[in-house]
């Protein structure tokens, strides 16, 4: 059975430095981003603030959409997130919430 997959972009507080990745455990991830424990790019750049994600079936899925992400213009992702999360709200909490509700129910 393959692993749930997701692609997700984080921004830094102003929402000027947009970052594309890829996780099968999207709130350990995010958590990593917020707390800065991956140096790096998001670390270097303050992005802490979840602000677009997707879900897949499979980690390999995910890694075809985020390819496909990162090969596109900034304007387009500003579009995807304009569509999904027009206030740019940090979704972090909201999937928190969601995984707590999930486990509940499991």
């Amino acid at each position: 059975m393959s692993k749930q997959g997701f692609v997700y972009i984080v921004t830094n507080k102003n929402n000027k430095v947009l970052y594309i990745g890829v996780t099968s455990d999207l709130v350990r991830r995010i958590y990593q981003h917020r707390n800065k424990l991956i140096d790096g790019f998001t670390s270097k750049y303050n992005c802490t603030k979840l602000v677009y994600y997707e879900v897949f079936d499979s980690i390999e899925e995910a890694i075809k959409r985020e390819k496909y992400l990162k090969g596109k213009k900034r304007q387009f992702k500003v579009d995807l997130i304009n569509r999904f999360n027009p206030e740019w709200k940090d979704l972090y909490e909201s999937i928190l919430d969601s995984e707590i509700l999930r486990y509940r129910s499991e």
